[in-house]
């Protein structure tokens, strides 16, 4: 039997909870969540793995914090971020993974992207978001943003044969913790719009798992095959029965994928 150790963080810039034992494994939420929607996966996965689930700066319980760039939010992350790890980003995460994987390849073994995208904004003939869905979920940021993260969790569980337990598991996350710095969600939400990493991603030599959902409707699953041949290198799989969150609509699934990718050489 496995010692499963847990400890948390309680002096460091941004909240970490790290628990189990073994290769160090990082895992990044998405836009507006925090680190408890790991929860049932960091159940599975630290029974194999010392895994680090931190709430990125402006969410959860790191809500105090603030970032302006994906620079600086990769920097606050970085600080107290084992030295080397294997980085999992789920959505906006996979984003920052694939940013800290690029620009800091050192603290990197292997890189892991869930649901996400080097583009969100679609852009013909790149699929993606409606660039006037994000501009309307900027607006309604300024006015309720209680409801335009509950019109978001519904817009990622969208199409999934369990969106009714996936949306009730992602509020019950949401909600477990303090909620989200309006700032920190209003940049987060431009970063989505702004971003395009296409080209950065042709730089990456680091062993790369791109993880997708087929009745996604943020990142359409049509994207697999175009970053396919942006990074013929990496490898892709997608979840037949998940949306937005396959490590909750099929989350056995999910981590033996997680775990084969990692012991392989």
């Amino acid at each position: 039997m496995r010692k499963v150790v847990q400890t948390e963080s309680t002096t460091t810039p941004l909240h970490w909870q790290s628990s189990g034992e073994g290769q160090d494994l990082v895992l990044l939420h998405g836009w507006g969540m925090n680190g408890a929607v790991w929860h049932q996966a960091v159940e599975e996965l630290s029974q194999c793995y010392r895994v680090h689930v931190v709430d990125l700066p402006g969410f959860g319980h790191s809500h105090q914090h603030h970032f302006d760039s994906i620079e600086q939010m990769a920097e606050l992350v970085l600080t107290d971020a084992p030295q080397q790890a294997v980085w999992l980003g789920w959505s906006l995460g996979g984003l920052l993974a694939t940013h800290i994987t690029a620009h800091h390849p050192e603290r990197v073994t292997k890189l892991i992207t869930v649901a996400s995208s080097p583009k969100f904004a679609a852009e013909r003939p790149w699929r993606g978001i409606q660039p006037n869905v994000l501009s309307a979920f900027t607006e309604q940021l300024v006015e309720d943003f209680q409801l335009t993260i509950e019109r978001f969790m519904a817009l990622q569980a969208m199409g999934s044969p369990s969106a009714r337990q996936d949306v009730k598991a992602l509020k019950k996350a949401v909600l477990s913790r303090p909620t989200p710095n309006p700032k920190s969600l209003l940049a987060g939400l431009n970063l989505l719009a702004d971003i395009d990493y296409r080209d950065l991603l042709s730089s990456i030599e680091i062993p790369t798992l791109r993880l997708y959902g087929r009745l996604d409707g943020l990142v359409p699953a049509k994207v697999a095959s175009d970053v396919d041949k942006i990074m013929p290198l990496s490898e892709s799989y997608m979840f037949g029965a998940s949306s937005h969150a396959p490590f909750m609509t099929e989350l056995h699934e999910f981590c033996q994928q997680v775990s084969r990718f990692i012991t392989e050489k």
